[in-house]
């Protein structure tokens, strides 16, 4: 990584140097982007492995018997162990490539739900999920008739734990969590909820979408059974993420698409599958987006993490001094513990005209319900405005998002 100084001190401009497009004008003046949750950008290691796959070694993987088959799918294999490191998983055989955190927990949903979850039982959510959590136990309980119940949260925005507990029962089968809210940043405690989950018999499955940009996950330590994240929220490729999910439970869980790759031999009669992680692998899959991804992870792995942690948290602490001292700004989500995100409300002025005017300024911020709609309705807002930070974030560009906010008050107040 060209530039980065590996050290207790967090040098945020080497870092900045690594991601060509922050150098871009926006409107003419540059780019100062608050939409880390959204997205991430990526980093020139990030940008030279796609390239150097699609020029040096761009085939399919799994079947041919040539060079460039054998040279990618040792790539693609690769990439599956970086990440089984990255999250500590037990065995390379839990971690399947999927598109992202949407199409993991739809997997769960499908192929654990439809064989788990019957006429009475329960699926647990929270009142924080983003709709990729919420939806898929939706349709799994209207097919099975079973009931989806939700956690609240308090006007802190965290989980009520006692009211969670209530929730539980015997005919809990699953308590679908997200690690860290992409509205409030708040961060879950995951391993209580696990405690609590598995204590009446039930299975947990964890939205890591918006951790594993900013926090160390040990899906071992934290106990739950699934784990579902993206590659584009941690510096990698869109199209490409991860489910991981205890062995035991993937093996006894049936495929839910069929195709290539996923089988073992197909007859008219009869097909006999894969063995894992390959049985939920169908099709040719993002071979470059997972050598991307391990790409991404190496990248990250070089940073000092307390040093990346100390300077997100000062981000977020200052975001919420310097936005909080803003007279008509109300913060949305005040929990203690918290990382990556900020957001607020300004008034009487709608989230997408804040945002608007902001990007008139090269400021990139989200605007909207953020895919949290029950959320909203819990917080009494249509819509939120919402800062989120990155490793290349600068207490700079917090500074230019106040003034601009304040610009948007002279504007539209």
């Amino acid at each position: 990584m060209s530039g980065v100084v590996e050290a207790a001190v967090y040098d945020v401009e080497a870092v900045r140097a690594d991601f060509p497009i922050l150098g871009r004008l926006i409107h003419g003046k540059p780019l100062v982007y608050l939409d880390s949750a959204a997205t991430t950008h990526k980093p020139r290691a990030v940008l030279q492995a796609l390239e150097r796959f699609y020029r040096e070694l761009n085939s399919n993987v799994h079947r041919g018997v040539h060079l460039l088959s054998h040279e990618a799918t040792t790539a693609y294999e690769a990439a599956r162990l970086k990440v089984q490191r990255f999250i500590h998983a037990a065995s390379e055989r839990e971690v399947v490539f999927v598109r992202g955190t949407t199409e993991a927990i739809n997997l769960v949903a499908q192929a654990f739900g439809r064989r788990n979850v019957h006429a009475g039982d329960d699926v647990v959510v929270t009142t924080m999920e983003h709709h990729s959590n919420i939806v898929p136990w939706q349709m799994l309980c209207t097919e099975a008739g079973a009931r989806l119940r939700v956690a609240p949260i308090t006007d802190a925005g965290e989980l009520d734990l006692d009211a969670l507990a209530a929730l539980l029962g015997p005919r809990t089968r699953l308590v679908a969590v997200t690690h860290v809210s992409n509205v409030l940043g708040t961060v879950n405690p995951v391993a209580r909820v696990v405690e609590m989950a598995h204590a009446c018999g039930a299975r947990v499955l964890v939205d890591g979408a918006q951790a594993v940009p900013h926090l160390p996950v040990d899906v071992q330590a934290l106990g739950c059974d699934f784990y579902a994240f993206s590659g584009h929220k941690l510096y990698g490729p869109t199209g490409i993420g991860v489910l991981w999910g205890r062995e035991e439970l993937l093996e006894a869980m049936p495929p839910w698409q069929g195709g290539g790759d996923m089988i073992a031999q197909v007859t008219f009669e009869r097909t006999t599958y894969n063995r894992l992680p390959y049985k939920f692998e169908a099709g040719t899959p993002d071979v470059a987006g997972a050598v991307g991804l391990g790409a991404a992870i190496d990248w990250l792995g070089r940073l000092d993490p307390a040093a990346l942690a100390a300077h997100e948290a000062d981000l977020v602490g200052l975001a919420t001094r310097t936005l909080g001292a803003i007279p008509g700004l109300r913060l949305v989500g005040t929990a203690p513990a918290r990382v990556g995100a900020v957001s607020f409300v300004l008034g009487g002025i709608h989230p997408h005209d804040i945002g608007s005017i902001l990007d008139q300024d090269g400021i990139a911020i989200r605007a909207g319900h953020l895919c949290a709609q029950p959320l909203m309705e819990r917080l009494g807002v249509p819509a939120t405005a919402r800062a989120s930070f990155g490793c290349y974030s600068t207490r700079a560009e917090i500074d230019a998002l106040a003034a601009g906010v304040r610009r948007v008050q002279r504007v539209l107040g």
